[in-house]
């Protein structure tokens, strides 16, 4: 009998393998019937031949033989040799079959393609670096008690208790809220989501339909756009003034409106009492509904902190959208949303639908951590941090660079907003800083619509004063070096000039 088998199946023995024999003759057989090396309808040596060719085990040919013939590659008959299946009328579709064929691309959705066209959210490979925004300091984290109120939670976690907003929780953080925030609320219109951005995108769900107009501020949170546009909402940016959305004369009328009252995204300014009632009163007249993200306003530096926009609501408007990350640390990845009270089934119930649930060990200890005053302490000490911290980048980037830099300082927050003149690209600064080890975002970036601002948006509450003393050095250092240079526009891959193309050791 001819050896069929050679050249088509090399089986590696010992040392030489990491699989075992079965798994490379099961692979090398089904390789060669896809490839067409085995066309359909050729006959295989028997288990006995076919192991004396290969010098395996008749047992090991066996097992093989069967499984590939209940997958359907072979067809086997008692007394009989395997041969090669064929599907049906139609011999099984080969490899080079397949090569020989352009696949067609997989179709997605209208909502994966505005995803994919978003330019949000930005992402940075590797390890977070100066001047990062919207993140907390997690070295200051009290983990030990975090990690006490986990591991109680856990041993008694629930067994079948059905509830997917646990109701500790949502007692512990309205007592919170109600304190601190102003707002008005019950405990059952708190729904317990995975983050602040995971609520933004069920919120937009429920209210909005495809070619619905949302307002969101420009600049602002490219989450919020992001997640409005998935929705297939029109989104249109609103310009700012110094108290906040200037919607005043606009003949548009909006579905949906969305606002950083408390500390603007990204220029931090405060929405004074005045224009929130102006605006509660124009989405009362138009019927829109208002998303509030309070994201950062636990932290408050200058005055007396003003209270939330939703605790002015009575005609049941305002959705209060609030996160975990940033008054604890990043990774505990819990957010929440306050709303109306004649919508709390149909959010839980469109909550359970996307499973956008809060595993409950973790709402149980998040609900400890407030009870016992872990919390509010651990806000009031970073609050202390984060002031010495905005303060400390103040002087440091105006020592640095305070002829390119105009700064607006924050009464609140983690980050702080430094104007350049219109005439820089902020996109090309910031692409040379992170070639330096620095990380900022471009003011640019955040405007749907119209740029009507170049800056740089930085962090400091993650940072120390050295990391910040070092960061706004070379925020200084490549912004004159950039002046100096008067290069020409840079291209689209923004390949920095070779004087600034080498990161600091």
């Amino acid at each position: 009998m001819d050896d069929i088998l050679a050249g088509l199946i090399d089986i590696e023995r010992g040392a030489a393998s990491n699989e075992t024999l079965t798994r490379q003759l099961y692979d090398q057989l089904r390789a060669a019937v896809l490839s067409g090396a085995l066309p359909p309808g050729q006959r295989l040596p028997s288990s006995r031949e076919c192991a004396r060719q290969l010098g395996i085990a008749r047992n090991t040919v066996s097992v093989v033989v069967d499984q590939l013939a209940m997958e359907g590659y072979l067809t086997v008959a008692r007394g009989r040799r395997p041969i090669v299946a064929a599907a049906g009328d139609k011999p099984l579709q080969t490899g080079r079959k397949i090569a020989r064929t352009k696949p067609k691309p997989v179709a997605v959705s209208h909502w994966a393609e505005r995803v994919r066209k978003s330019a949000w959210p930005f992402i940075h490979n590797g390890p977070p670096r100066p001047l990062a925004t919207v993140l907390a300091d997690s070295r200051l984290f009290p983990h030990d008690i975090w990690a006490r109120c986990l591991r109680r939670a856990a041993r008694r976690a629930p067994t079948g208790d059905p509830a997917i907003n646990r109701a500790s929780l949502r007692a512990a953080l309205l007592r919170h809220l109600t304190e601190h925030r102003g707002v008005r609320a019950e405990a059952r219109q708190i729904i317990l989501m995975p983050s602040a951005q995971a609520a933004l995108e069920l919120i937009a769900r429920v209210l909005l339909d495809a070619g619905d107009l949302a307002w969101v501020e420009s600049p602002g949170y490219g989450g919020a756009r992001a997640a409005l546009d998935a929705a297939g909402a029109t989104v249109r940016g609103i310009s700012l003034d110094r108290n906040g959305l200037a919607f005043r004369g606009r003949k548009d009328r909006p579905r949906l409106i969305f606002v950083t009252p408390s500390h603007q995204h990204p220029t931090g300014r405060l929405m004074p009492v005045s224009r929130r009632q102006q605006l509660l009163g124009f989405a009362n007249e138009v019927g829109a509904a208002i998303i509030e993200d309070d994201y950062d306003s636990e932290f408050h530096y200058d005055g007396r902190p003003v209270a939330a926009l939703q605790g002015l609501d009575d005609s049941g408007r305002v959705f209060y959208v609030g996160t975990f990350s940033k008054s604890m640390f990043s990774e505990v990845r819990s957010g929440y949303a306050i709303v109306p009270p004649d919508l709390a089934n149909l959010f839980e119930k469109a909550q359970r639908h996307g499973s956008h649930i809060v595993p409950a060990p973790v709402q149980d200890a998040l609900a400890e951590f407030i009870d016992d005053g872990h919390f509010a302490a651990h806000i009031r000490k970073m609050t202390r941090v984060y002031r010495s911290r905005r303060d400390h980048l103040l002087q440091a980037l105006g020592a640095a660079a305070g002829e390119h830099l105009t700064i607006e300082p924050p009464a609140g927050g983690m980050q702080l907003l430094a104007h350049l003149a219109p005439h820089w690209d902020d996109g090309d600064v910031v692409a040379y800083l992170a070639q330096e080890g620095v990380t900022g975002r471009a003011l640019s970036q955040h405007f749907t619509g119209p740029v009507t601002g170049k800056g740089l948006f930085l962090g400091f509450a993650a940072w120390n004063e050295t990391e910040i003393d070092n960061a706004a050095a070379v925020i200084g250092d490549v912004l004159r070096r950039m002046s100096v240079s008067r290069r020409p526009r840079a291209s689209v891959n923004r390949r920095p000039p070779q004087s600034l193309s080498h990161p600091k050791a």
